[in-house]
């Protein structure tokens, strides 16, 4: 029987900025096809993480393995090769383009024509279809990371980086968000989630990974990491 390869692989990873080290021998896993939550307060050096995942920053050590193929400082395109895609804290959408126009820019990467991009999106984002025509600024923030969310699945990622989803959004848009992400997960996209509030993110997830201060504290199911999570949040509710 052959050996299931995890979607990514993260091992003894150090990393920082000049001479600050941020990251100090960080090492975990995303299974295929689950919802990882990368959780832990602010500083604690989860988008560092992502950044070196998504080689955005070299690490100084360890391993980034995606697919099972060693990818420390591979260039974007061949990230995108192996499957990986990104949505920064941001969302990094193009404002002055419409709703259509900022999906259909993805066509290139993707395996489905134009049209058939598009009606994936719309069907899966209802509300991107009342406003494909719409420049993509004037949106609410919640249909903006829709937006950002419909553009990535249209490259059919085997590997989705998700930063700070919930970050300036109304608590029912994350809802609705965060039940996006799990049905992601369901169709088989391996999702790995960084974000500062914890309890949204692990609804829909299957594996927690809690870090503190540039360190891995706790990694396990949602049920089991509570106490760890409350540890790294002071007590308070993450």
């Amino acid at each position: 029987m052959t050996e299931r390869v995890n979607a990514l692989d993260v091992i003894d990873l150090t990393a920082g900025y000049g001479r600050i080290e941020v990251l100090h021998g960080v090492s975990f896993s995303v299974p295929s096809g689950s919802v990882v939550a990368l959780l832990g307060p602010n500083g604690a050096g989860k988008t560092t993480t992502l950044n070196c995942i998504a080689g955005v920053l070299d690490p100084t050590g360890g391993h980034v393995h995606i697919g099972g193929h060693h990818l420390n400082g591979a260039a974007p395109d061949r990230l995108a090769r192996a499957g990986l895609c990104t949505i920064p804290e941001g969302r990094g959408i193009f404002p002055n383009l419409t709703v259509v126009e900022n999906i259909s820019l993805f066509a290139f990467a993707a395996k489905a024509t134009p049209r058939e991009i598009e009606e994936r999106s719309f069907t899966q984002f209802p509300r991107l279809a009342e406003r494909r025509g719409q420049l993509a600024g004037k949106l609410s923030g919640g249909e903006q990371q829709m937006l950002a969310m419909a553009r990535a699945l249209s490259t059919d990622p085997a590997l989705l980086l998700l930063d700070e989803l919930s970050m300036g959004l109304a608590p029912k848009i994350v809802e609705d968000l965060y039940e996006i992400v799990g049905e992601i997960g369901r169709q088989g996209v391996s999702v790995l989630v960084v974000e500062q509030f914890a309890r949204r993110a692990l609804a829909v997830a299957q594996l927690g990974i809690v870090m503190v201060q540039g360190r891995v504290t706790a990694v396990g199911e949602p049920a089991d990491i509570e106490g760890e999570l409350s540890a790294a949040y002071l007590g308070g509710a993450a």
